[in-house]
């Protein structure tokens, strides 16, 4: 079975015009190398491929059923008017098409059925793999900044804890204030090594998303930047209705059971089919077996023409309990498909309020962190002057990097509650189907 499949934009958080790095790789490229070699990906397709293949076995009860046999041998012996050994074979051919069967168009349907749930089975597959593989992205974004600014903070300090050293070793200020900036510039190690083990389990996740066989870890290039969302509520849940893969695949599933149903119901039907047999014998002479008289030997070829009815008249699938079991998972698919339609909107109403929450943390943040960096450059020009304590340079130099952390994470936070927005509207990918999804 042919398909076509197309990646659909996706509106990312994140810019990808940052400088390039070493070995460096862009989201574009992260999601489209997942899509080409994630494991989870393959035996999706693998089942889809196997869906396909089977759909014919689901069809074979609607066409005719034709065998055809050559019989050969030798005949020997000898009776009134012959002698002598003969060679001979002749063609047998039957052919059985069934003319009333109430299974056909149910199992003609459940095959259709069955591989469009293995092309949603493969499209949910598709999309929390994206997902998880784009989260990564950001997550060794995020940690990468976040090792940044610790350092660059922590290299501030280290020029602190050599200015005090000499100012120390000139007399002009106590051993505390050289001691006290040796301390703070150690305390901030520990989060520079934290964010430093976070970057590599980061990529090493991406590594395992993309199903990376090179030997180094992959780089993500870019940066995490915010964009304004503009963004209609009510057309968004609308569009997520229709292209979410798990709503497809959960009404597929209400249809399958339905279709299951039936062809368990059919099977007490009554069933009529057209039965043909017949034999070719290309010579005479051939004795048929058991026969005594020339008579009864085959003269010609004959064909034989029939029709055959059958029907249980007892059960319909209910007094097994076949039917009723069927229906009610039927039944349990339909809840479960309701209830995903509920979530639906209270899921993208709930991102959405994130969504603007994290804007106003971010221009709060905004305007503290250029405050902040003001505030920095005057203390330390008051220390340098001996105008200021370490105290006040310290109070400093952690708000700088509390703002400037926060500022960042707000823009982690935002870039991950867009990548959960195109999970929840179904944007990552589908597939072009064949026949319409119900």
């Amino acid at each position: 079975m042919k398909f076509t499949a197309s990646i659909v934009a996706i509106i990312s958080g994140a810019s990808l015009a940052g400088l390039p790095r070493a070995h460096g790789i862009t989201l574009e490229q992260v999601l489209q190398t997942t899509l080409e070699k994630n494991p989870t990906i393959q035996q999706a397709k693998a089942r889809l491929e196997e869906a396909a293949g089977r759909r014919l076995v689901f069809q074979s009860i609607a066409w005719p059923d034709a065998k055809i046999g050559v019989p050969a041998g030798v005949q020997g012996g000898s009776r009134a008017g012959e002698s002598g050994t003969k060679v001979f074979g002749f063609v047998r051919g039957f052919l059985t098409q069934p003319l009333f069967n109430a299974a056909i168009p149910s199992s003609r349907r459940r095959g259709d059925v069955e591989i469009l749930i293995a092309q949603q089975q493969l499209n949910v597959a598709v999309m929390e793999q994206l997902d998880a593989a784009r989260v990564a992205f950001y997550a060794a974004l995020f940690n990468r900044e976040l090792e940044s600014i610790r350092r660059e903070q922590q290299q501030r300090l280290e020029e602190n804890v050599t200015s005090q050293k000499d100012r120390y070793q000139a007399g002009l200020t106590d051993r505390g204030a050289f001691t006290s900036a040796t301390v703070e510039a150690r305390a901030l190690d520990a989060q520079v090594e934290s964010a430093r083990r976070a970057w590599q389990q980061a990529r090493l996740k991406l590594a395992e998303e993309m199903a990376s066989g090179s030997s180094s870890l992959p780089v993500p290039e870019g940066e995490l930047r915010t964009t304004p969302l503009q963004v209609d509520l009510d057309s968004e849940t609308g569009r997520a209705m229709e292209q979410r893969a798990d709503l497809k695949l959960a009404r597929l599933l209400v249809r399958a059971a339905n279709e299951d149903r039936r062809i368990i119901e059919a099977g007490y039907y009554p069933l009529i089919a057209a039965r043909m047999s017949g034999d070719y014998i290309p010579v005479s002479g051939i004795h048929r077996e058991d026969s005594s008289r020339r008579t009864e030997d085959f003269l010609s070829s004959e064909v034989r023409i029939g029709a055959t009815y059958t029907w249980h008249v007892i059960d319909n699938g209910k007094i097994s309990g076949a039917s009723q079991k069927q229906g009610a998972a039927r039944d349990i698919n339909e809840l479960t498909c309701r209830k995903l339609k509920i979530n639906v909107r209270a899921e993208l109403s709930r991102i959405y309020n994130d969504l603007k929450a994290i804007d106003a943390r971010q221009e709060s943040l905004s305007g503290a962190s250029t405050a902040a960096q003001q505030g920095v450059e005057l203390v330390s020009q008051n220390l340098a002057n001996g105008l200021a304590s370490q105290l006040e340079y310290r109070v400093s130099q952690n708000g700088l990097l509390q703002t400037r952390s926060g500022l960042l994470e707000a823009a982690y936070q935002r870039s991950l509650a867009m990548a959960e927005w195109d999970r929840a509207i179904g944007r990552y990918f589908r597939f072009s189907d064949d026949g319409k999804v119900p």
